[in-house]
């Protein structure tokens, strides 16, 4: 709005008289803005703390793994022999080590030289197999399927056939040596162990697959009757290595699967000197995750202590005192770490345990020599205690999962169905000598869980163990069922063959639905669908899917894997939230968009909306009365200056009126 200028004609300052009436009438928005001052203060408090809490969530997050508190460290006397890891399933103890051979991959040179890489070696088709030797025999590898190379004309050079090798990524690698004499193709199994020999079958374009010319200089057979053009420069051979006087043979250098938990890298060779390998608690790292716990947590309190403390030398509080939302945060977070938990076998029911304490000032302290005591004791796992764990007594069922609902406790576990996979039994018994022939009987039209595959079969006589192997190599190196995660075990009994799907329960299938091998191999089989586990935990049913039972009632949620065994009581689980999973889901409720501080900071947040509407409303209302004042002091002004004209026009009227100056004579 405009204002007016002071004053018309009686020089009354009008604009600092309204001014002054309106300082007067702002009072109240003043307040206003006082108030959500003090509002916005308390909201910019709680993103203080919810940052607070966030930090700590982190915290304890990380401590809620059971592994971090069974972590095991490997040490080796002689790294120049081994090196070793361990995980946190790994037994402490220690194990002498005597490494005989280390693992190697199969590599081939071609029987001539070659004058340039450039010169012509032929084109055709490659087959690769991989599998052992074995008695003048070659048994494919079932885990492993033939791969086709298919060398074109414009590639058919030596560096060409190398390029072309090396672009399928096959499993195999090329190479060129020169000698000194001539150039040489090599071939490499990328995969290190007897049963990753290479068998090369060629197809040769000149329409002779096995003579010394063309394509077939690269044919490599080393079983009784086969072809081989190429020469072997390294034999395939496995890792062997003797572990406390039992002999260890391993496929690759690195040993995952002889010491449970440990991994074991062998670099070099030591028969007849052994060396000791020692596991033991990673104690350090676990005490870094107590003292991590106890620092988060004082953190968090801190926080909480500084934004509601009252300061008694300057008599002012801090934003947040005497909150009640605060002071109930407190609290729940003492109220967990002072609560005994129900055990799940670790031996362990309170921090105090461990040297974990409350101090006089409310902060946790830790007792490093009381917490290494329990640390040396090996019946003692501190993963019960910060974890949400599960400790099944019966070794074939273990423990997969839970959620915030599963209460704690001690459950029974009953099967009354184990989980099955689902197969298909062939009715054909396959003789001593099998011949696929390409073309004729060769195809095999499969259904795996639901996803069809049709598989070529390689050309040659098979027993009936090969056959299953090279059966299962084809199904497992279909491309779309190894996308899809779907794998096959094939085996024989008698001379019958059965596929059998890796998956357990309902969604398991196998079966055997055309092809030109069908009649051969399988005929008319007989189809079985896997089934679901079933059985109850804590006399409740539970649902079963796969192996995995899913508990009810107090046990909701909670998931156990039955990896076999028998029907009937299977012992129970011991099934416990330890601090660290209590903490983390406590502060996640508090954080939660219906938690206590969403509610207390929507209610400041509608605060300071209902602030901001009646600030509207009285700056309207101000709006209004200074317009007022303006037009009654505007008024005023032009009265009092009409006045004053007036008067000026009567005096001089006055002082013209005869005799108004003096006398006349």
């Amino acid at each position: 709005m405009a204002l007016s200028s002071p004053g018309i004609g009686s020089n009354l300052d009008v604009n600092s008289i309204v001014s002054q009436l309106m300082a007067l009438e702002r009072r109240p928005l003043a307040a206003l803005d006082r108030k959500e001052a003090g509002f916005q203060a308390q909201l910019t408090a709680y993103g203080t703390l919810k940052g607070a809490l966030s930090s700590f969530q982190a915290a304890v997050k990380a401590l809620a793994v059971p592994a971090r508190f069974t972590a095991s460290k490997a040490s080796v006397a002689d790294t120049t022999v081994l090196s070793a890891s361990a995980g946190s399933g790994a037994a402490a103890g220690s194990y002498g080590i005597e490494v005989t051979a280390l693992a190697q991959a199969h590599k081939l040179k071609t029987g001539a030289t070659f004058a340039s890489t450039s010169e012509t070696l032929g084109s055709g088709t490659l087959t690769i197999q991989f599998g052992a030797y074995s008695g003048g025999a070659f048994t494919a590898n079932a885990d492993k399927a033939a791969v086709t190379v298919a060398i074109a004309a414009g590639q058919n050079s030596l560096a060409g056939v190398r390029d072309a090798i090396n672009a399928a990524n096959v499993g195999v690698t090329a190479g060129i040596v020169n000698d000194g004499s001539g150039n040489l193709l090599v071939l490499s199994s990328k995969d290190s162990g007897v049963a990753n020999a290479l068998k090369v079958t060629v197809a040769d374009d000149d329409g002779n697959h096995t003579d010394a010319a063309g394509l077939s200089r690269l044919a490599y057979d080393a079983s009784t009757g086969g072809t081989a053009n190429m020469a072997q420069t390294q034999a395939a051979q496995n890792a062997a290595a003797i572990i406390d006087g039992i002999t260890v043979s391993k496929a690759s250098n690195t040993i995952a699967d002889a010491i449970e938990g440990v991994t074991l890298n062998l670099l070099k060779t030591n028969a007849g000197s052994s060396t000791t390998l020692t596991v033991a608690r990673d104690t350090a790292g676990i005490k870094g995750a107590v003292e991590s716990f106890v620092k988060s947590y004082n953190d968090a309190a801190k926080a909480l202590k500084d934004l509601s403390a009252y300061n008694a030398a300057t008599k002012q509080g801090a934003v947040l005192q005497g909150d009640g939302t605060v002071r109930t945060i407190q609290s729940q977070l003492r109220a967990v770490l002072n609560g005994a938990l129900t055990t799940a076998g670790g031996g362990l029911t309170t921090l105090s345990e461990i040297g974990v304490a409350f101090q006089k000032d409310g902060t946790l302290a830790l007792d490093a020599a009381k917490l290494q005591k329990i640390m040396d004791d090996p019946t003692k796992d501190l993963s019960t205690l910060f974890a949400a764990v599960g400790k099944p007594t019966d070794s074939l069922v273990a423990f997969s999962g839970s959620t915030a609902d599963t209460r704690a406790g001690r459950y029974a576990v009953n099967v009354t169905q184990l989980a099955t996979q689902g197969k298909a039994v062939g009715a054909v018994t396959l003789g001593g000598a099998t011949v696929i022939t390409a073309g004729v009987n060769d195809t095999l039209t499969v259904s795996i869980d639901g996803s069809a595959a049709t598989v070529t079969l390689g050309a040659g006589s098979y027993t009936a163990a090969q056959m299953a192997a090279e059966l299962q190599s084809k199904v497992n190196g279909d491309a779309a069922l190894s996308a899809a995660g779907i794998a096959v075990a094939v085996s024989q009994s008698g001379g019958v063959l059965t596929i059998a799907s890796s998956r357990y329960g309902s969604a398991s299938s196998a079966t055997v639905s055309g092809g030109s091998a069908q009649a051969d191999l399988f005929g008319a089989t007989t189809d079985t669908a896997g089934t679901d586990v079933a059985g109850s935990i804590g006399g409740l049913t539970a649902s079963g899917s796969g192996q995995t039972l899913t508990g009810a009632g107090d046990a909701i949620d909670l998931k156990l894997t039955v990896r076999g065994g028998a029907t009937g009581d299977r012992g129970v689980v011991n099934y416990a939230q330890g601090y660290a999973y209590q903490m983390d889901r406590l502060v996640q409720q508090l954080l939660d968009s219906g938690g206590a501080l969403a509610g207390r900071t929507e209610g400041i947040n509608r605060s300071v909306r209902d602030i901001d509407s009646r600030r509207e409303v009285l700056e309207r209302r101000l709006e209004m009365v200074e317009k007022r004042y303006r037009a009654q002091f505007t008024a005023l002004d032009t009265m009092i200056a009409s006045m004053s004209k007036t008067s000026s026009f009567l005096s001089q009227q006055l002082a013209n009126l005869p005799g108004a100056g003096g006398s006349n004579t």
